[in-house]
């Protein structure tokens, strides 16, 4: 039965509690993401006191119970009693919510760009801790605090020290509060190294207790070197800067504000990135920021297209993506006053320093394609070829859709295609056979339950070579990729929408090539094999595809047939039969074999050869093809030179 709801029935949390019930309203969760952003509440006001001129280095210890202690050699955090609200500042910081000392940053008190705006992480902090000890060290004296489950333990203690001002303080994550406190080293690694480079001469060390590890983070040109170091040399412009400042309002009835931002970027095919901080708060869905980015760099690049006569007649106007596939940008902005979208400030949604920035980017944008015509060429022509990759990829989506749809009715039959029986896809088994001839021989050798064939007929492309629009006119490839049924991987920047590929759709568990073993058997395989390199790479990973070895040879002894599948491996069955009346064979192509003959060699499961094809490593894979198939001549010509001799032993040399 239910409760009756009375007026009895509302209560209001207080103290701890307000936390502790409910940390995920400060912290955005109750597990370890949240735990992590309690991390970064009392790392913001060290890197607040450093980034105001007050210390130059933070540490932060990750203790093996899971306990942290973080450092810094600011002022010290004021202890004092406050005469205005008739509380110590101690009081004050560590055990009520909305109180700092950073409300007043736009009139040009401290912190005018500060991270911690709300008066909230340092006392949220402590509320959801097991225990936290405070050590401050401040106008030469040093002051101790400790709280248990968020609430005082004894008074303020202190004592005269000669120790440089500053501030420790270290906690425990309460797993009362938390469902998960065990945060990864990479955490901590990732957020001081983030820290150190939008933070530019402040040097944060992390030591992790466990590891006995101990390790710096510092970068004396902020973003700018850190834009170096991840372009690896390989921008195909400059890396350019922009840095601007000035004052504005969100609305007409709101106080002016302050607003600064330096941005960094260069273009390059290997690495894009777009990153964006305020008041050194990453800012994950970036917001303002990035919506002055993506219009101020649509407006410039689209204006001087259509000044250089880039685009051809009729031709779309590019989108921002088209500038992201090759864009690597960092922007670091900072305000005065801040409006987050909420407490974790992952995202800032001021009007004005969208508008700043957008028309100050736009500015510096026009001066520099003015000044460097080379790099603004090189970026416009790049913008405009990723457009076009695009755009044909879009086509590609469009035209695998249509290709590949439908089921295997009498509408959408697939010319000369023998399916089998059995719906299991876990047992079925699809052969590829090389022609009418061999089709006919394996149709009739065939277990007609689980095995189903396909011919390639004619010339197939080697889709190496060949671009999307080429492969998909392709019937024998479109074919095959139908009758598999899982799809075509599109290996483009964009990928998201037009990759059709889902191995759970994949009707056959052994896809299973089948050609003759002579010259232009095996110029066909590695073609099939080229097809699914190219179009469904899955396949070969997770070792779907198989090759059946035709034997070369057959020996009759005594009535009873042997097959060898090799010169090597005749002259060693010969040899083993003694049988001066042995007669030899030599392997006639598929299309001629006997039924019983293809059933031995090539269609049972408990007699034929079948070589797994399967890749672990994608650069050799794609090594080994492109110098097999590709245009690089001099590595095919290394290849025969090197791995001939591996396939030495299908010759007779005896």
């Amino acid at each position: 039965m239910a409760r009756s709801y009375t007026n009895e029935s509302i209560q209001s949390l207080k103290g701890a509690d307000r936390v502790r019930k409910r940390p995920a309203v400060i912290f955005g969760s109750d597990g370890i993401e949240g735990c992590k952003h309690s991390v970064f509440e009392i790392l913001s006001n060290s890197i607040d006191e450093a980034r105001e001129g007050y210390g130059n280095k933070i540490i932060l210890t990750h203790h093996s119970d899971n306990s942290i202690t973080i450092e810094d050699f600011g002022r010290g955090i004021p202890v004092g009693y406050n005469r205005k609200e008739k509380k110590h500042n101690w009081e004050l910081l560590f055990t009520e919510l909305y109180a700092g000392g950073k409300y007043n940053t736009n009139e040009g008190e401290n912190y005018r760009y500060s991270l911690g705006l709300n008066g909230l992480g340092l006392t949220a902090t402590q509320y959801s801790s097991a225990y936290m000890d405070v050590v401050i060290y401040r106008e030469g004296k040093e002051y101790l605090l400790n709280f248990e489950k968020g609430e005082v333990v004894g008074d303020l203690k202190q004592k005269k020290s000669d120790h440089p001002s500053g501030t420790k303080i270290k906690w425990l994550p309460d797993l009362d509060v938390f469902t998960e406190i065990d945060i990864e080293p990479a955490y901590f690694q990732n957020l001081l190294k983030e820290q150190a480079v939008v933070n530019k001469g402040i040097r944060f060390i992390y030591i992790n207790e466990a590891l006995d590890s101990r390790e710096e983070y510092y970068y004396e040109k902020g973003i700018e070197d850190y834009l170096e170091e991840i372009s690896g040399g390989s921008e195909f412009v400059p890396i350019y800067k922009i840095e601007d400042h000035g004052m504005g309002k969100d609305r007409a009835d709101h106080a002016e504000y302050h607003v600064k931002f330096e941005l960094v970027f260069t273009f390059n095919n290997d690495v894009n990135k777009l990153s964006y901080f305020h008041n050194s708060s990453s800012l994950t869905y970036g917001g303002s920021p990035d919506s002055a980015v993506k219009t101020a760099f649509i407006y410039e690049i689209d204006k001087f297209l259509k000044a250089t006569g880039k685009y051809k007649k009729n031709e779309s106007m590019i989108n921002f993506v088209d500038v992201e596939d090759s864009l690597l940008l960092i922007c670091n902005s900072f305000s005065s006053i801040t409006s987050y979208e909420n407490q974790t400030k992952k995202s800032i949604t001021n009007h004005f320093i969208r508008s700043f920035l957008t028309n100050s980017i736009r500015e510096h944008l026009e001066i520099i394609f003015t000044e460097n015509p080379d790099s603004m060429n090189k970026i416009l022509d790049q913008v405009l070829i990723n457009k076009r990759s695009r755009e044909k990829a879009e086509v590609a989506r469009t035209t695998i859709k249509k290709r590949l749809s439908g089921k295997h009715d009498v509408f959408n039959k697939v010319p000369k295609f023998v399916d089998c029986r059995s719906k299991d896809p876990s047992e079925r088994e699809l052969f590829i056979v090389e022609g009418d001839s061999a089709l006919g021989a394996c149709k009739m050798a065939r277990d007609s339950n689980f095995q189903a064939l396909i011919p390639v007929r004619g010339k197939i492309l080697n889709t190496l070579k060949s671009d999307y629009e080429r492969i998909f006119k392709s019937d024998i490839i479109m074919d095959l990729m139908k009758v598999i049924g899982a799809g075509i991987e599109i290996k483009s920047k964009h990928k998201v929408d037009e990759d059709s590929f889902d191995i759970q759709n994949l009707r056959y568990d052994k896809i299973i090539i089948t050609t003759d073993a002579d010259v232009d058997g095996f110029q066909i395989r590695t073609l099939i094999l080229t097809v699914f390199y190219t179009l469904a790479p899955t396949l070969l990973r997770e070792g779907k595809v198989y090759i059946v070895e035709s034997p070369l040879y057959e020996i009759v002894s005594k009535n009873k047939s042997y097959f060898a599948y090799s010169d090597m491996e005749k002259n060693e069955l010969v040899k083993k039969l003694d049988d001066p009346k042995a007669k030899i064979h030599r392997s006639k192509g598929l299309g001629e074999n006997d039924p019983d003959m293809m059933w031995k060699t090539t269609m049972n499961p408990e007699t034929r050869k079948l070589i797994q094809v399967k890749f672990d490593d994608e650069k050799e894979a794609h090594y080994t093809f492109e110098a097999l198939l590709g245009d690089n001549l001099e590595e095919r010509k290394f290849l025969i030179e090197t791995k001939g001799l591996d396939y030495l032993d299908q010759l007779d040399l005896s």
